[in-house]
């Protein structure tokens, strides 16, 4: 079996042909899709009918399931979440702000897979920034400030009962349960090697990231702010348009990403998993 590779021409991704994903994978054909989601840190793999079966066998692949929290998995499974919006739905988009899936948790997922199942016939795009260009790019005096920060992260925002998804979110169609739990902070390098390429990004954004440790709000808050708009520049995108029957998989170590809209009176269905932290 021989992939074809074709990159997006963007800031990241790569579309994938010549592999299907509704069969057992070879390992030599694992490793050349690990070594061309490394590269490119996004991968598309269209036209692929696959079952709840094969999308958890290819997640398999890269290092088992990460821990999904606040989301109940759709019925019969314990690591496949929907994500869904009904056509009439008036709640808040979800997801449709920058971050790192789940970057608040001691060990975020390394990476997620995303399969489309409804998809509108306009609107919809995940938006997705290389967090590793954003930071060779950087400005030499904003560098300087961040360089040996630690971020802290923290759900509560989103998932807390007072969040964004808490007790007040109401006529939602995904199954979204806040907690307590979602108080907690964790801390983790703004900047930091990536665990396999050794390359040196960002890691998590404004809405996880709630403050630096040893840094007072008032300082924290604008800082979060000014870096926000820079690690969504346009110059560091990739707009991702959804097909039927498409596998996504993207690397949390090096983007960021978030949803988009634009496709009200229409139905929407995607199935995810996320791929545990990688050990080595």
């Amino acid at each position: 079996m021989t992939l074809t590779i074709t990159p997006t021409g963007e800031a990241c991704g790569a579309r994938i042909a010549g592999v299907d994903l509704t069969r057992p994978l070879a390992p030599e054909t694992v490793a050349e899709i690990r070594a061309a989601w490394l590269d490119h840190h996004v991968l598309v793999f269209p036209e692929q009918k696959m079952s709840d079966d094969d999308l958890e066998r290819f997640t398999g692949y890269f290092g088992g399931f990460g821990d999904d929290p606040f989301i109940k998995p759709i019925p019969g499974r314990d690591h496949i979440i929907a994500v869904k919006r009904r056509a009439d739905e008036t709640a808040p988009l979800f997801a449709e702000n920058w971050h790192s899936d789940w970057s608040f948790q001691d060990r975020p997922p390394a990476g997620t897979c995303l399969f489309g199942i409804t998809i509108p016939p306009v609107g919809g795009n995940t938006e997705f920034s290389n967090q590793h260009a954003a930071l060779d790019a950087m400005p030499v005096d904003l560098r300087a400030r961040i360089e040996g920060l630690q971020a802290v992260h923290s759900a509560r925002g989103g998932y807390a009962p007072s969040g964004m998804y808490g007790t007040k979110d109401q006529g939602r169609s995904m199954d979204i349960r806040s907690g307590e739990e979602a108080l907690a902070t964790r801390l983790h390098p703004f900047v930091r090697k990536h665990p396999e390429t050794g390359r040196e990004g960002l890691f998590g954004c404004a809405g996880y990231i709630i403050g630096f440790d040893g840094m007072d709000d008032a300082e924290a808050i604008p800082l979060i702010v000014e870096l926000l708009e820079w690690q969504g520049r346009e110059e560091f995108r990739y707009s991702h348009e959804w097909e039927p029957d498409m596998l996504v998989m993207w690397d949390n170590r090096s983007v960021l990403h978030r949803a988009t809209g634009g496709y009200d009176g229409h139905d929407r269905l995607l199935h995810r998993t996320t791929i545990a932290a990688w050990d080595g």
